[in-house]
């Protein structure tokens, strides 16, 4: 089976629409982060179905929830690996800003949420980087590990000088 577009979002569907998919077996692919960002791989479900993904050029990564394919009795649902992340609550503008710009020159992808996040706060999301957290001890700003299924996938910074 080769999947060539997803059909919806199960975190996203009004609850009118989640109804259709009451009832159905949930079959997983389970991926990291990283694999969401690829248009075009085999995977493997939790049932060991074997499937292909083509997505076409343009279309955005995938996401945690993303339905695949529905049948009459189930359905393929992408299921995302939590990442260990960094989650940094500066606790000004200022203190904000000089830790961004100390990410931002070793080319570290950044998360920013806001109080009305899940994590109920302004804060500062990275992937796991021990240099960055010796960092954060060393100038003191607040910070917890913790392991999150981001919303979108880190990508690596690509750029020039």
């Amino acid at each position: 089976m080769i999947i060539e577009k997803v059909l919806g979002n199960l975190h996203e569907l009004p609850t009118t629409d989640l109804a259709a998919y009451t009832g159905l077996h949930r079959e997983k692919v389970v991926l990291p982060s990283a694999q969401l960002v690829k248009r075009i791989q085999r995977v493997t479900t939790d049932h060991g179905k074997e499937i292909g993904i083509r997505l076409p050029s343009g279309s955005g990564d995938l996401r945690d929830g993303d339905i695949l394919h529905v049948a009459e009795t189930n359905m393929i649902v992408v299921s995302v690996l939590p990442t260990d992340v960094l989650v940094i609550a500066p606790r000004s503008v200022h203190e904000m800003g000089v830790v961004a710009h100390s990410l931002g020159n070793r080319h570290l992808q950044a998360q920013f949420f806001d109080e009305s996040s899940e994590y109920g706060a302004e804060v500062m999301v990275c992937a796991y980087d021990h240099t960055v957290e010796d960092y954060l001890q060393h100038v003191g700003v607040a910070y917890t590990r913790q392991e999150r299924i981001m919303p979108v996938p880190f990508r690596h910074a690509e750029h020039s000088h």
